[in-house]
């Protein structure tokens, strides 16, 4: 786990691209720096006096910082999403359109974007109960886009978190109503699961949600990304402006949701925006460098289909090892707007990020 940083820059659309090739190394201080007076007279250690104190202070310094275990922690915020999702699309009449429902949103998947938003509520004091809806409905709305991503009229896609996609089971009429039906269900589940938060909190949670998702947020991504397949120059704002809304939106409506729900105020509410905004970019390009060095049965996905496309990505433009550079940079940012946040409840965040900066899936 990356430790926390103090914050050195902040976050620029146009720029977070252009200026990760300049990044240099910071200096750190020669230890004489620290000290600025003289011992009187030279202190000599044994070497078991030496041992002792050095167990001792390792003793207080583990007492200080409890160890944050992730993998335990994505195990039980993924049971509790999954158990909350299976109970809000139950099967019911017609039951084919709720099969085809929970056909993809119970298919597994990293349930990252329910985690953002629950751990982003608790950062600011708020809990796992209170965030769960709009945990649930980030998901919904995930899943709906990727079932309509899947789509022959768009991505075409035969697999989809290892099985086959939700319009080769139950035809392309029903995915697209599915996906539909997903979309409407999200901003009900919130409306009325959502417990223990002043109505106007709901409002803005659901004005939120609908930006990020909108022809301004994740709509408009898909949109310029269709319509630019087949340009002969796609430059690097142009591939982050899609990203950005594509991917990063829907990721930064999770931790901003759920930011709100816990309680924050204005200036965190910003602070976690631009921490997601970063995460929620970093994901795309670590995906596009999935995409060219990772097999099919290891990414659960067809993978090299924006290769075979010929879409613009990231490796494309600046090559798989620069990427990576800009990715490391991305990571840095994000874990940055964390300073000043309680340590022990960022520790999930700054697990999230550096999970989706080192993910192999």
């Amino acid at each position: 786990m990356s430790a926390l940083v103090n914050p050195v820059t902040t976050w620029s659309q146009t720029s977070s691209v252009k200026d990760f090739q300049g990044l240099r190394s910071r200096s750190i201080l020669p230890i004489s720096f620290y000290f600025s007076k003289r011992t009187k007279k030279p202190i000599n250690f044994s070497s078991n006096t030496l041992s002792a104190i050095l167990t001792k202070e390792e003793t207080k310094s583990s007492e200080k910082i409890p160890t944050f275990d992730f993998k335990k922690y994505m195990l039980e915020k993924a049971n509790s999403v999954n158990k909350a999702l299976e109970d809000a699309v139950s099967l019911r009449d017609p039951l084919k359109i709720h099969e085809s429902m929970r056909y993809s949103l119970l298919a597994g998947g990293k349930r990252v974007r329910p985690m953002l938003c629950i751990a982003a509520c608790e950062l600011v004091g708020g809990d796992e109960s209170t965030a769960m809806p709009a945990a649930c409905a980030v998901e919904m709305i995930h899943t709906m886009s990727l079932m309509h991503d899947d789509l022959p009229c768009m991505d075409n896609d035969d697999l989809r978190r290892g099985k086959p996609t939700n319009h080769k089971i139950y035809g392309e009429d029903v995915a697209v109503l599915a996906g539909d039906a997903l979309l409407a269900f999200s901003f009900e589940h919130i409306a009325i699961a959502t417990k223990g938060v002043s109505s106007e909190r709901i409002v803005r949670v659901i004005g939120e949600l609908a930006k990020c998702i909108g022809s301004e947020g994740l709509v408009a991504g898909q949109v310029v990304d269709i319509c630019s397949e087949g340009m002969t120059e796609v430059g690097l704002d142009h591939l982050e402006f899609i990203h950005l809304h594509k991917t990063a939106a829907l990721l930064e409506g999770s931790v901003v949701l759920g930011a709100i729900l816990g309680g924050a105020n204005d200036e965190e509410v910003e602070k976690l925006r631009k921490f997601a905004r970063n995460i929620g970019l970093l994901f795309q390009v670590v995906d596009d460098i999935l995409d060219v060095t990772k097999s099919s049965q290891e990414l659960g996905k067809t993978a090299g289909k924006d290769l075979v496309a010929d879409k613009t990505t990231y490796p494309k433009l600046l090559g798989i090892e620069k990427s990576r550079d800009f990715a490391e940079k991305l990571n840095r940012e994000a874990q940055e707007q964390l300073v000043g946040f309680d340590s022990v409840r960022a520790a999930p965040l700054i697990a999230l990020a550096n999970y989706i900066a080192y993910r192999d899936n």
